[in-house]
C-alpha cells in the first residue's frame, strides 16, 4: 500500500514537483545574496530615532523607512515631486544606491507560489506540496524497510546505481521536504484566511497633539527602539498638524504624535501572528540566511529523486514482460504463483510457462496475493516463484500470502515447489521465500522439491532448477532465460595467461582492450561505461543469447578489461573464451555490481578468495592506492600451477597495497583450504574485525560455507557473528 501510493503520487505529480523542488532551490539563495548585499550595522545600540534623523537630513521629504529581515535599510522619498528608494548606510542615513526588486526574484515567487495563474496556480502548488508531504512521509518508511529497518536507516545502501542515489537523496532531502511542504500549506490557508491573523492593528487615535517640529531623535517612544527590531516607520504627511507617525517592529504596531512624541496607541503582536512569521522564516529563511541555505540544500535532491524514480518506475515496467497464454485456474494442473517487487521474477515465470506448456501442461499463472486454493481443483502442483524485500518482508505482488496461508484449515492437495529470488550480498538472501516454506510446513503442505534459490537472476541458477523440476514432473525441462540485455560492444583479446593444467583445472587470465567508442554514442547512452574491479563483464557465447557474468578483475584507470576463466566440460561459454587467440572479439557489456567492493575509508580489508574468484580481489589489491591495510587469503590446487597472480601479488606487497598473502594449497603433502589458513590465524583475524575490517569473499558456493563457517567460530568468543556482520555491509560475498 504505501510503495504504490509513493509510486503513484510520484508519477503523477512529477513535474509539478520539480517546479516546486527547483524554484524554492532558487528562492533559497536570495535571503543568503540579500544579507551579503545590506550594509552592515555596526552601531548596535542605533536606535529608530536616530536612523530617522539621519535618513530626514539627505532626504528631507522622507515617507517611509523600512528594515528588511536581512537587515537591508530602504528609505522611500519624494525629491522634486518624484518619488525615489534608495538603500541606505545606517551609519550615514546617506543613499548607497537605488533601490529596485529584481524581476528575476519576482518571477521566481510568482512560479513556486502559483505557477503566475493567480488564485487557481496557488490551488494547484497547494495540492503539489500536499503531494509532497505524502511522498516524504512514505519515503521515510519505505527506506527504513529497504535497510532493514529503523535502526538501520542510515546504513550504506545497496542495489543499482538508481537504487543507490534515489535512497541517498531522500535521506538527504526527506526532511527539508517534508518542512516545506508542512510550511507551504500552512501559508496557503493563510492566504485564503482560513486560519487566524492576529495581525496587530490598533485604532488610530482619535485626538493628537496639533504640533509639529519634534525631530526624530528627541523622540522618546522612537529612541527606546533599536533598529533591528524596526520592521517599518511611516511619517505623517508634511504640514498635516493631525497625522502621525506609524512604527511597527518585531513586537508590534503603534501611532506617535509627531508634536510630542508620545505613543497614542500601541498593540502587540498576536500569538497567530508570531506563529504565522515563523512558518514564513522556516519556509523562505528569509531573516535566517544561513537556515535558507540549509533548506535549499536539503530540497536539492529533489530532482534526483524525480530522476532517479522514473528510471527505476520505467526498469521496473520493462522487466516485466507479457506471459504466455495459459488456461483458466480450474482447468490448470500447474498453477505458477509469484512474487516480484520490481518486475524481473515475472520474466522467469513466463520462461517457465513456456517450458511447462511445451510439455503438455496446462498452465495458469498470478501473483502470489491473489492465492485463491479453492479454485485450483484441477492443480497437481502450485510453483512459487518469490523475490525478497529489504529484510525479508513481502514483495509488492506478494501482500497478504502468509495470513491466506496461515489461515487455511487444510492444505491444498496440490503439491508445493518454492523457488526463491534474492542476491548473495544481502543479510535476508530469500528469507521470504524461506518464509513460505515455513509456514507451509506448519499447515502440512507436501513439497513437491526442496526450496531452491536463484542468486542475482541468474539463468545458469535457473536453469538448474528447471532441470531438476522436470526430473520431478517426469520429463526434460530446460529453462533457457533469457533476460534482456543491455547494449554490447565488441572486446579483442590483448593477452592471455593459462595455468591449471596440470592439475586438471585449466584456468585462464584474459585481459582485453577497452574499446572505443564515439562521442556520440556516449551521448547517446551507448558508449562503454566506467567500470571497476568487482563489476561485472556479461559475455554473449556464440549460438546463445543468454549472458555469463564475470568478476571484473581491472578498473577503467587500468586501461583494460580483465577477467579469471576456469574451463568447464561442456561449458558454452568458458569453451569459446578458452578457444580465443590473441587477436580475436567477443560480444560483451559491463554490469555494475556496487554491493561488493570494499567499503570507502581506511579500515582494514580482508579478501578471501579461492580459484578464479582471485579475480576481483586482485582487482581490490591493484587500485589499493592509498595503502590502506588488506590482505589476502587465496586457495589454489598448486603453487607450481595454478598460482594466478603470483608475480603480481608479490609486487603489490613490495608497493604497500597488499599487507600479506595468505596462501592455502589443496594438492600439496600438507593439504589446506582458505577456512584452516583462517583459523591458524584466528586471533589475528578476530582483532582486525573488531578494529572494523570488511571482508569480501569471492569464489565458489562450497568455499564461500566453509569461510562462513570458519568465521562463525573465530568470531563466537567475542561477541560477533558473519550475518551481524552482513548486516552492517562488512561481509560481502560473490559466490557462483
Amino acid at each position: 500500500m504505501i510503495r504504490a501510493l509513493h509510486k503513484y503520487i510520484g508519477l503523477i505529480a512529477a513535474v509539478l514537483l520539480l517546479v516546486l523542488a527547483l524554484s524554492g532551490v532558487a528562492l533559497s539563495v536570495v535571503p543568503a545574496w540579500e544579507k551579503i548585499k545590506a550594509p552592515a550595522l555596526v552601531e548596535t545600540k542605533l536606535t529608530v530615532g536616530e536612523l530617522a534623523a539621519r535618513i530626514a537630513v539627505h532626504y528631507p521629504e522622507v515617507e517611509q523607512i523600512r528594515r528588511a529581515p536581512s537587515g537591508q535599510i530602504t528609505a522611500y522619498y519624494y525629491a522634486d515631486d518624484a518619488p525615489g528608494a534608495v538603500v541606505v548606510d545606517p551609519a550615514t542615513g546617506l543613499g548607497l544606491s537605488d533601490y529596485e526588486f529584481s524581476p528575476v526574484v519576482r518571477w521566481l515567487k510568482d512560479l513556486h507560489r502559483s505557477l503566475l495563474l493567480g488564485d487557481g496556480g496557488r490551488l494547484t502548488m497547494a495540492a503539489g506540496a500536499g503531494a509532497l508531504l505524502l511522498l516524504s512521509i512514505s519515503g521515510v518508511f519505505l527506506i527504513a524497510r529497504r535497510m532493514g529497518g529503523w535502526r538501520k536507516v542510515f546504513s550504506p545502501a545497496r542495489g543499482t546505481l538508481a537504487t543507490r542515489l534515489h535512497v541517498e537523496a531522500g535521506r538527504l532531502s526527506i526532511l527539508g521536504l517534508a518542512l516545506t511542504s508542512v510550511t507551504a500549506l500552512y501559508m496557503t490557508l493563510g492566504t485564503f484566511e482560513i486560519l487566524p491573523q492576529d495581525v496587530a492593528n490598533p485604532a488610530f487615535p482619535a485626538e493628537v497633539s496639533g504640533e509639529t517640529g519634534l525631530g526624530t531623535a528627541q523622540m522618546q517612544a522612537l529612541n527606546h527602539v533599536p533598529v533591528n527590531q524596526l520592521r517599518s516607520l511611516t511619517f505623517p504627511y508634511a504640514n498635516d498638524a493631525t497625522d502621525v507617525f506609524t512604527l511597527t517592529t518585531d513586537n508590534g504596531k503603534g501611532y506617535i504624535d509627531q508634536g510630542t512624541g508620545k505613543i497614542l496607541a500601541w498593540e502587540d503582536a498576536g500569538t497567530w501572528q508570531k506563529v504565522n512569521e515563523f512558518i514564513y522564516l522556516l519556509h523562505t529563511g528569509k531573516g535566517a540566511w544561513l537556515w535558507g541555505l540549509l533548506l535549499g540544500l536539503m530540497v536539492s535532491g529533489a530532482p534526483v529523486l524525480a530522476v532517479t524514480g522514473l528510471v527505476l518506475w520505467w526498469k521496473a515496467r520493462q522487466a516485466r514482460p507479457s506471459l504466455p497464454k495459459g488456461v483458466a485456474a480450474h482447468k490448470a494442473d500447474t498453477i505458477i504463483l509469484v512474487g516480484s517487487e520490481a518486475g524481473s521474477t515475472w520474466g522467469f515465470a513466463g520462461t517457465l510457462m513456456s517450458g511447462l506448456t511445451a510439455n503438455g501442461h496446462g498452465v495458469y499463472a498470478a501473483p502470489l496475493s491473489r492465492f485463491t486454493p479453492d479454485k485450483y481443483s484441477n492443480a497437481k502442483q502450485i510453483i512459487v516463484l518469490a523475490a525478497t524485500y529489504g529484510n525479508g518482508e513481502a514483495p509488492a505482488s506478494a501482500k497478504g500470502f502468509i495470513d491466506k496461508l496461515s489461515a487455511l484449515k487444510q492444505a491444498p492437495a496440490a503439491r508445493l515447489a518454492v523457488l526463491g529470488f534474492g542476491d548473495r550480498q544481502f543479510p535476508a538472501y530469500c528469507a521470504y521465500a524461506e518464509e513460505i516454506i515455513a509456514q507451509a510446513k506448519e499447515t502440512g503442505w507436501e513439497l513437491l522439491l526442496p526450496m531452491d534459490t536463484v542468486d542475482q537472476q541468474s539463468p545458469q541458477d535457473f536453469n538448474r532448477w528447471g532441470n531438476a523440476l522436470g526430473q520431478v514432473l517426469g520429463h526434460e525441462l530446460e529453462l533457457a532465460h533469457v533476460p534482456v540485455q543491455p547494449r554490447t560492444h565488441r572486446l579483442k583479446l590483448v593477452s592471455r595467461r593459462d595455468y591449471g593444467l596440470e592439475v586438471q583445472a585449466p584456468t585462464a587470465i584474459l585481459r582485453f582492450a577497452v574499446p572505443r567508442t564515439g562521442l556520440l554514442n556516449c551521448l547517446r547512452g551507448r558508449g562503454w561505461k566506467h567500470f571497476k574491479a568487482g563489476d561485472l563483464l556479461g559475455i554473449i557465447p556464440d549460438s546463445s543469447d543468454v549472458a555469463r557474468l564475470y568478476s571484473l578483475a581491472s578498473s577503467t584507470q587500468d586501461g583494460f578489461v580483465e577477467i579469471c576463466v576456469r574451463k568447464h566440460s561442456h561449458g558454452l561459454c568458458s569453451g569459446q573464451l578458452f578457444n580465443l587467440a590473441i587477436g580475436d572479439e567477443i560480444s560483451a557489456f559491463i554490469r555494475p555490481n556496487p554491493a561488493f567492493a570494499p567499503a570507502k575509508n581506511r579500515k582494514p580489508v580482508i579478501l578471501i578468495g579461492a580459484g578464479t574468484g582471485i579475480g576481483p580481489l586482485a582487482g581490490f589489491a591493484r587500485a589499493n592506492h592509498k595503502k590502506r591495510p588488506m590482505q589476502l587469503y587465496f586457495g589454489i590446487r598448486h603453487p607450481d600451477s595454478d598460482y594466478l597472480y603470483q608475480d603480481e601479488l608479490g609486487l603489490w606487497q613490495s608497493e604497500g597495497k597488499l599487507q600479506k598473502v595468505n596462501l592455502a594449497a589443496s594438492r600439496v603433502k600438507q593439504v589446506d583450504y582458505v577456512q584452516h589458513v583462517l583459523q591458524r590465524d584466528a586471533a589475528s583475524v578476530a582483532a582486525q574485525i573488531k578494529n572494523g575490517a570488511q571482508i569480501l569473499v569471492c569464489g565458489g558456493r562450497d568455499m564461500a560455507a566453509g569461510v562462513a563457517e570458519a568465521l562463525q567460530e573465530i568470531l563466537a568468543p567475542h561477541g560477533l557473528e558473519p550475518a551481524q556482520l552482513k548486516a552492517q555491509g562488512r561481509y560481502l560475498e560473490d559466490v557462483y
